[in-house]
């Protein structure tokens, strides 16, 4: 289905519903799925004015049609074609299901959260939605209610039907009032007043927080244009926890590699190691402590969940939170006062509505225990508030044990023990991965488009920028890691809006302003106390991270205990005769709580939150303190490579000729270091503004001795040189080696990106075969259609495997005709679409999962070796028996199951080759089956041999070879030693 007819559906549905509304008040259940065309005609006198009602409502399908194209022609694009049409179905179905007449909506108040959570109510949730469909749905049945509303609302028959309803609660009010009376509850402590406006003060409290906690602001500092708030429930996206412990937390530090794979940002299913979605770590307790480090998302994920509590609207592992009261209650608004009293908490979001709050309607809230209490930034206070935060906190749930309470905070102000004695779990915010990022992109670029014409570019261009950006992340791994939260990921979104598609190659810039970013504007944008209460300028704290930067790389070290780190800054201050006596353990400790760029990876310790940023302030220091003779001497260590490449972009003309000439000196006097000094030279010009004249020449000299590539560690080595290597590489493999030429391929494809592309399109002429598997090899460093399209529909593919490492590149594999071996590694489910190559002779599936039919083999007529390993349940085993020309077989099974059924092999005679192998100990069903072929080498892993050789269908095997491989043996040697047959066991 494509984003056009879904568009086109989904607002013919909202137009219907709305005109069974005006033309009959009530539906009736025979009209309920009926067309607009049809109701005019039942409904309405005359065919005339039948015609102009039917127009009306089209107009009102095509108004909807044009909010909901743009947004299903982006969220489609990661959906398969069911999962589509099921969401669509899905939202029609509810929406026909829904009770969604005048009578309902006015008994919502006419409000789309209050009708929204009617509906949830009453109407069951679709089935058989997975994540994605699911949160797709949830948002178009959202989006579509929201309409639904606003065109019922302005129909000339609502309010006349309105004040009708009104005109009935008056007639029958003294009855009303008698049975109000009699419902009345006494009045207690916690009710001093009834609780009879409790209902309807929670309604509109909960419609304010859909609506004013509803909106995100897009980061401000890359443009004034793009500082717009954007809504918050299409802006958000999942990130990943995982738990916190007592035993101090170390996270694997963020390190520049190599350009990733792109099956690396593909979505693992079933989910990551490497943490779950917060909402599953959230739904394992009622109360949460959330560490995480500057920018990581903890403020972005208080609003969202106050949001979707307010509307009811939680779906999946959250579901049982619908019906939650949210409250907000942000800490920095507490500074130099005590924390808030119950009566006091809805201050900060609600304050229009607390004048006409029922007395004690927040504390029966917390004593129903259907409150969700958000508390968000203890880091933002000053240290002796949070002492008072926590005491607040622990007689709080001591008089309302149980409520459920989310805390939030950097690591550095509360350990994951913090709050242990009041039985909280402590999560931590984890970075986001590439499935992350991209998903974070995505929606981010969705979100923005609702700037209109604050845009500084039109609106149907945002999907080229999406693109264009997430091939510059693909493309560059330093940009990658640096966006690796959502701070800085939407710095690096802005910046690339805002400059025209481009981002800076430089990434000295990028760094620059996230050490901004970090360091001052964010704390300042939001007036944070702990930070605005900090005598020291922007200037005065990069000097003192600069400072420990330096100190640290200087001894080799990526951690320094605080008491040390402590001394080196109270150094520092003493000699920056500006400020008034610090203390330096005080202004260590600001910097480590609020510059977002300092941590204590375990107790008593710190370092840098990103490597990057301790080696770009370590080069800036350097500088400053003309200090290129010691990095020189240094330039050959790799942890100092960084570092010297950074210096380079941060000396003047006089520092970069002494750091270079140096480097190369070193070079030609030092044939040990000799590659790896020209290496480091080489990989200087990315930072550099000029090249200095006087090195132009010895630096080309130097760049031309490390080519070609010659050895297999050499392209990895090459590719860190970065683009500007692309000018010296051959342009073809004339003239190389077969070698040569294929490690010159690998070179290119690691420094990736468009002129990489360029440069591998002159190889496709080369038929030597490591060539040609170089650059099969180098399809998953692109984009696949692309790359397909310009490079390998050019080879001749044939006899060479193809290797698929992600599910785009099964999509455009069907058309690269000369395929004949292919081989994919990433988790295959579409087995039935093998079909479409008939021209397989070798097809290995190594994640194969789910149901599989082996008849559509049947196609593959030429098929001599085929594997298939993976999470799967075979079926039609017996197809293999007409499959004349295979040679090897391997069945890899997760776990043998009773379709592990090996009787089909009696009529294999044709297989020479046989692999069986389960991932624990079993014994598959008729293994004598497999055993009675007298040309067969057979190799069995992980099976039974003992129980094999005492049951009853046993017979002694005839194969020419046996190999057994963890495989459980009987107790006596000799059982083994089977006639003609030679057993070799590992």
């Amino acid at each position: 289905m494509s984003a056009e007819a879904a568009a086109l559906r989904l607002g013919t549905t909202v137009a219907s519903t709305a005109a069974q509304v005006w033309l009959g008040g009530k539906r009736r259940a025979q009209e309920r799925h009926l067309t607009i065309e049809e109701l005019a005609r039942v409904r309405v006198p005359g065919v005339k004015f039948s015609r102009t009602v039917r127009r009306q409502f089209e107009q009102i399908a095509d108004a909807v049609f044009d909010r909901l194209e743009p947004f299903l022609e982006h969220e489609f694009r990661g959906l398969e074609e069911s999962g589509r049409q099921a969401v669509i179905d899905a939202v029609c179905d509810t929406f026909a299901a829904a009770d969604l007449s005048d009578g309902a909506l006015l008994a919502a108040d006419a409000q789309p959260a209050e009708l929204i959570r009617r509906i949830t109510g009453t109407v069951r949730a679709p089935v058989g939605l997975g994540e994605a469909e699911g949160n797709l749905y949830e948002r178009l049945f959202t989006e579509c209610v929201e309409y639904y509303v606003r065109i019922v609302r302005g129909l000339p028959v609502f309010e006349e039907r309105a004040a009708a309803e009104l005109l009935v609660r008056t007639s029958t009010l003294g009855g009303e009032v008698a049975r109000i009376l009699e419902r009345l509850p006494d009045r207690t402590l916690f009710a001093p007043d009834g609780t009879d406006q409790d209902t309807a003060f929670r309604r509109r409290y909960l419609e304010l927080v859909s609506e004013s906690l509803d909106e995100v602001e897009l980061f401000r500092r890359a443009s004034d244009r793009a500082a717009a708030q954007v809504r918050l429930s299409v802006a958000y996206v999942s990130l990943r926890a995982t738990g916190d412990d007592t035993a101090w937390r170390r996270t694997t530090r963020a390190l520049p590699r190599l350009r990733a794979d792109m099956s690396d940002w593909e979505e693992a299913p079933g989910g990551d190691a490497s943490g779950m979605r917060v909402e599953a770590a959230l739904r394992g307790s009622a109360r949460i402590l959330l560490r995480g480090e500057a920018g990581s998302g903890k403020t972005t994920l208080l609003r969202w969940l106050a949001v979707m509590a307010a509307r009811g609207a939680f779906t999946g592992e959250l579901a049982e939170w619908n019906g939650l009261t949210p409250v907000l209650v942000k800490l920095r608004e507490y500074s130099g006062r005590t924390p808030p009293a119950p009566e006091a908490m809805l201050d900060g979001v609600a304050a229009p509505l607390t004048g006409v709050m029922p007395r004690g309607w927040v504390e029966r809230q917390l004593g129903s225990g259907r409150a969700l209490l958000l508390i968000d930034g203890v880091d933002e206070l000053l240290d002796r508030e949070r002492r008072a935060v926590r005491d607040w906190l622990r007689r709080l749930l001591s008089a309302y044990p149980g409520v459920r309470v989310v805390v939030t905070s950097r690591p550095a102000a509360a350990g994951a023990d913090w709050l242990r004695r009041e039985d909280f779990t402590a999560l931590h915010l984890d970075r986001m991965t590439p499935p992350d990022l991209a998903a974070f992109v995505r929606q981010w670029h969705q979100a923005v488009r609702e700037l209109g014409e604050e845009l500084p570019c039109p609106v149907e261009e945002l999907p080229q920028y999406e693109q264009s950006l997430l091939a510059s992340l693909k493309d560059r791994a330093h940009l990658q890691s640096l966006a690796g939260t959502p701070l800085l990921a939407a710095m690096v979104c802005a910046m690339h809006l805002n400059r025209g598609r481009h981002l800076p190659r430089d990434r000295m810039e990028l760094y620059r302003g996230a050490l901004h970013t970090l360091v001052r504007d964010r704390d300042a944008d939001r007036n944070v106390p702990s930070a605005m209460d900090s005598p020291l300028s922007l200037g005065d704290k990069l000097i003192l991270l600069r400072d420990l930067a330096w100190r640290l790389s200087d001894n080799n070290r990526s951690e320094i205990t605080l008491e040390q780190a402590a001394v080196h800054v109270g150094a520092k201050l003493r000699a920056m005769r500006h400020l008034d006596p610090l203390d330096g353990e005080q202004v260590l400790r600001q910097l480590r709580d609020r510059s977002g760029l300092l941590r204590s990876p375990a107790q008593g310790r710190l370092d840098f939150v990103h490597r990057t940023f301790q080696e770009y302030l370590a080069a800036e220091e350097a500088a400053e303190e003309d200090r290129m003779g010691n990095l020189v001497g240094r330039a050959h260590l790799y942890l100092w490579r960084e570092t010297v490449i950074m210096a380079a972009g941060h000396a003047n003309a006089r520092q970069r000729e002494e750091l270079l000439g140096g480097i190369l000196d070193r070079a030609e006097s030092e044939p040990r270091n000799a590659r790896t000094l020209r290496l480091v030279a080489a990989a200087c010009q990315e930072t550099l503004p000029e090249v200095p004249e006087k090195l132009a020449a010895r630096l080309d000299a130097a760049v031309a001795a490390l080519l070609p590539a010659r050895r297999e560690t050499d392209p990895a080595a090459l590719a860190a040189v970065g683009p500007s290597l692309l000018r010296w590489l051959p342009r073809s493999g004339a003239g190389l080696t077969e070698k040569a030429a294929a490690y010159t391929v690998r070179t290119v494809a690691l420094i990736g990106g468009e002129d990489a592309l360029e440069v591998l399109e002159g190889y496709t002429g080369d038929d030597r075969d490591r060539v040609v598997d170089a650059l099969i090899d180098a399809w998953g460093y692109f984009d696949a259609a692309v790359y397909a399209d310009r490079v390998l529909s050019r080879l001749r593919l044939d006899g060479h495997t193809v290797t698929l490492t992600h599910s785009a590149q099964w999509h455009v594999v069907t058309g690269l005709a000369s395929v004949t071996d292919l081989s994919i590694t990433y988790p295959f489910t579409r087995f039935g679409a093998v079909g479409d190559m008939p021209s397989l002779v070798s097809l290995q599936l190594h994640q194969l999962r789910g149901e599989v039919d082996l008849r559509v083999l049947r196609r593959l007529r030429g098929l001599k070796y085929l594997v298939l390993h993976g999470d799967m349940t075979l079926h039609h085993l017996d197809v293999f028996t007409e499959l004349e020309r295979l040679r090897l077989l391997y069945l890899g099974f997760q776990s043998v199951t009773e379709t592990a059924d090996l009787a089909f092999l009696v009529d294999c005679p044709h297989l020479t080759h046989l692999m069986v192998m389960a991932d624990k100990i079993s014994l598959p069903a008729n293994l004598s089956a497999a055993t009675s072929l007298p040309d067969l080498d057979l190799t069995l892993f992980s099976v039974d041999i003992a129980a094999w050789l005492s049951s009853p269908d046993f017979t002694p095997p005839k194969v020419k070879q046996l190999n057994l491989y963890d495989c459980v043996l009987p107790d006596d040697p000799d059982a083994l030693d089977f006639p003609g047959v030679e057993v070799t066991v590992f």
